[in-house]
């Protein structure tokens, strides 16, 4: 697992969370009384979107401190925050949750049982991704355990406290062929989440990594031959390998609403999440999701993905989360759930602020369960529940709903209606 790699990405950062926890928060203890810290340290890299440009910004009279003050009899601190919320119609021990990490190879195997079992662990929700069922099969056959969604979704359940969490099951166009959601709707394995109001269909319009495509994997000959007659094959690397294309749906206003209400009538007692890519008309589909319906609406700003995508798409396709933000600014859906290089506590509290429920962990998630496949991604949340609690008390505030647009500051000509 320790091979798994993520460019452009502050993946060394992670994996010193996966290993020191909160104290990774601060600079090493044995730099204390020896080194003079201040703004521009050079392992704090620049600014690398818009996101992260912003400043936050504690005001000075904090009458909300006053009360909680009053409240507790005593000067509340940090450790006063609260992080316990509701993440899409869950209650979750933080306002974080795992994000979709699919079929793709570097989900499989023990690695996305780790991460499973980790985050159920922890009661944060998360999401199975797409194609876990075609390629790798449900789990009820005799296929590998350890890549089927059934394998997943057992390890979660298996560590999860009681009230907290739930699991989101993604469904594309291949994974309706495949009936994934009637299969989980009537696994016993899934009955303790259904029962308890923890399950939830996630209804994937796109993801972030490639905006208006399906899922994209590597398949050698014989796994392609498997598949051919579910997914597009394109043998374009000339060594054996196929493109293994999923078709990414096709989707109007009236399409969206309509599927959401025929999910409602199906599936009466699950959650229903609608995941959209970061299309220009973001807003419009966020409020249809709304309308209609839908206990959350997800949105992959364009720095997120962890799948395989091409590398045009990276760098030139999508809107950045921060201006997706912008363009819901003006009506977000009440739980908004954001994703898009979420690594550390300054990031997810803007996000908070701008109008986020909660933040999805992808490749951190994934670099810190690599990084130590027991304890990894629990260490890493240690981390970032501390920055959490530092930021929201700094600005005068104890708990993430609290956050509100008055908390960030942009540099002139962002361009982004933030406080002043």
């Amino acid at each position: 697992m320790g091979d798994l790699t993520a460019p452009g990405f502050p993946q060394e950062e992670v994996r010193r969370r996966a290993r020191a926890g909160a104290a990774a928060a601060f600079p090493p203890a044995e730099e204390y009384g020896h080194v003079l810290f201040g703004a521009g340290r050079p392992e704090r890299a620049a600014p690398s979107d818009a996101l992260d440009a912003l400043r936050i910004v504690p005001p000075l009279f904090l009458p909300q401190r006053l009360a909680k003050l009053i409240d507790l009899g005593r000067e509340p601190d940090y450790r006063d925050v609260e992080l316990t919320t509701t993440v899409g119609g869950f209650a979750s021990a933080l306002p974080v949750y795992v994000s979709a990490t699919g079929s793709t190879r570097a989900a499989g195997g023990d690695l996305g049982l780790a991460l499973s079992r980790q985050a159920g662990a922890l009661g944060i929700p998360m999401v199975i991704g797409e194609n876990v069922v075609p390629v790798n099969g449900y789990g009820r056959l005799g296929e590998a355990a350890d890549r089927t969604l059934l394998g997943r979704l057992r390890a979660y359940t298996e560590e999860l406290p009681d009230g907290l969490g739930g699991v989101a099951v993604q469904q594309s166009t291949e994974d309706a062929d495949a009936e994934v959601w009637n299969l989980v709707h009537s696994d016993p394995a899934a009955l303790p989440l259904l029962e308890s109001g923890r399950l939830a269909f996630e209804l994937k319009v796109g993801q972030g990594a490639k905006p208006g495509l399906g899922g994209m994997t590597v398949l050698d000959a014989d796994a392609a031959a498997a598949l051919g007659d579910r997914f597009g094959l394109d043998p374009l690397f000339g060594d054996g390998r196929v493109l293994r294309a999923a078709t990414p749906g096709t989707f109007t206003a009236e399409i969206l609403r309509q599927q959401i209400r025929l999910m409602r009538n199906n599936y009466p007692r699950v959650r229903i999440w609608v995941k959209l890519y970061p299309g220009r008309d973001v807003a419009e589909a966020a409020r249809v999701a709304h309308e209609a319906g839908a206990d959350a609406v997800v949105v992959d700003g364009a720095e997120g993905g962890t799948g395989w995508a091409p590398g045009v798409f990276l760098p030139h396709v999508g809107l950045p989360l921060a201006e997706c933000l912008r363009r819901l600014a003006a009506a977000p859906p009440p739980s908004l759930l954001v994703s898009g290089r979420i690594w550390e506590g300054a990031r997810a509290v803007k996000s908070l602020a701008l109008g986020a429920r909660a933040v999805g962990l992808g490749r951190a998630a994934l670099l810190a369960v690599a990084e130590d496949p027991e304890s990894g991604l629990r260490r890493f949340t240690e981390c970032l529940s501390l920055e959490l609690r530092l930021l929201i008390s700094a600005l005068g505030k104890y708990a993430p709903q609290a956050l509100d647009r008055e908390d960030v500051w942009s540099p002139e000509g962002f361009g982004i209606p933030v406080g002043r």
